[in-house]
């Protein structure tokens, strides 16, 4: 069993069951302390290799991911794997998919999808989930 975040860590959002998720910018240097167990990097193109393990799902800067399908997937597996695990989400500025990607996992731990934007603004970041489609994205990510 691997240790999770610590709570009071740089972008680690709390859920409200406890889980605790680290979201951030891939252009930044990856923050002092414990790495990831397991990444989600929400791309447009192919990430580099990390020395953890990361899942990819396409999803272009200021849009959707590519496939809804897949993005209840990976972001279900991430949810999951929080409880046990330290896992991260990131796209390149940390913000827009970082921040509707957190806003999911959020309804998936129980907050209503109506909520999970300012839930994730709140705790997250001001400025998370940055055009009108994304927080659409979020109020129907349950349906």
């Amino acid at each position: 069993m691997t240790e999770t975040w610590q709570a009071a860590a740089a972008g680690v959002l709390r859920l409200p069951s406890g889980r605790l998720v680290r979201g951030r910018a891939l252009r930044r240097p990856v923050p002092a302390g414990p790495t990831p167990t397991y990444a989600v990097h929400l791309l447009g193109k192919r990430p580099p290799e990390a020395p953890w393990e990361v899942h990819w799902l396409r999803w272009p800067d200021f849009g959707l991911p590519s496939s809804r399908a897949q993005a209840r997937a990976v972001l279900g597996e991430a949810w999951a794997r929080a409880d046990t695990e330290r896992v991260e989400i990131a796209c390149a500025g940390g913000r827009g998919r970082t921040g509707t990607a957190l806003a999911c996992l959020a309804v998936l731990d129980g907050v209503p999808a109506g909520q999970a934007v300012d839930f994730v603004r709140r705790r997250y970041d001001p400025r998370a989930v940055e055009t009108p489609w994304q927080k659409r994205y979020v109020r129907r990510f349950a349906d």
